[in-house]
């Protein structure tokens, strides 16, 4: 079966596998972690296709892990609003399970912490700060192993961030990269290290601009070996801020891979992307 692929694709060191591992029917299990691939390269109506069905999944983990993962598909859209509703879908489901343990979070406690911090960031989004920090602090009692602890270091820092405390965006921000680096999971380290450096450069550290020019440097040439697509524009429009004398390049780096991103998505994802002050526009 290709679930260890998967695994290494979605949460490890290999992010872009043969497409024929993605391409299978496969267990629930393994649909689930295509869907995780498919949404990073920004195959966004690909990895709908799959998870639509596993929410409505016998076994409540896979589905409420399911709708935790298309809510981060809307959200990484600008869709706040309609991953949201995702995410409280996906806790409900499994609030009261117990389940064994699983070393990427596949578990109960894993869904849990990933539908909360997901709420945390929908929150946040919609201007909801003290939601989101109440909510950031019940993930983290989760105590849900590696993948929370990154994730949830992504959404403290964006906390900190949208409070204007950059100093207390950093330590979030290096304990999600640290973990990801230490992990192997090379696409979560590509996150980790924009979050980093946008954290950074709130900071006003000295050196911040060079040291985020290298993580962000390092974060878009990995998403483009990998295929990243989904964090790929995001990494070119730091870039462009870090590096204003080429900025009109990066920004049309964004350009042609939002259209790229658009093309591959649901129409449902295409309308939030359309709606949403969060995404520059694909020809802009």
């Amino acid at each position: 079966m290709h679930e260890p692929a998967l695994r290494a694709a979605a949460f490890g060191s290999d992010p872009l596998p043969d497409p024929a591992v993605t391409r299978g029917p496969g267990t629930p299990r393994e649909r689930l972690l295509s869907a995780i691939v498919l949404g990073a390269q920004g195959r966004y109506a690909a990895a709908a296709a799959l998870l639509d069905p596993l929410r409505r999944a016998t076994d409540p983990v896979l589905a409420s892990l399911a709708a935790s993962t298309l809510a981060a598909h809307r959200r990484q859209l600008g869709g706040h609003r309609q991953a949201r509703a995702l995410d409280g879908e996906a806790f409900a489901k499994a609030a009261s399970l117990r389940t064994e343990p699983d070393p990427d979070g596949l578990d109960a406690v894993g869904a849990r912490a990933d539908a909360l911090l997901g709420l945390a960031a929908d929150n946040l989004a919609l201007g909801r700060q003290r939601a989101a920090r109440r909510l950031a602090a019940r993930a983290a009692g989760q105590h849900a192993g590696w993948r929370a602890c990154v994730r949830g270091g992504w959404v403290g820092a964006e906390i900190e961030l949208a409070a204007g405390q950059g100093a207390a965006a950093v330590p979030h921000a290096e304990r999600a990269f640290e973990t990801a680096v230490a992990r192997g999971a090379r696409r979560h380290a590509v996150k980790s290290g924009i979050v980093l450096a946008v954290a950074l450069g709130a900071a006003g550290r000295p050196d911040h601009r060079k040291i985020s020019d290298g993580l962000v440097g390092n974060a878009m040439a990995t998403a483009e070996e990998c295929e990243l697509l989904s964090l790929l524009w995001p990494a070119a429009l730091v870039m462009a801020d870090l590096r204003p004398g080429h900025a009109e390049e990066y920004r049309f780096r964004v350009a042609e891979v939002l259209h790229a991103v658009l093309r591959s998505a649901d129409p449902c994802g295409r309308r939030i992307a359309g709606e949403s002050p969060w995404v520059p526009a694909p020809g802009g």
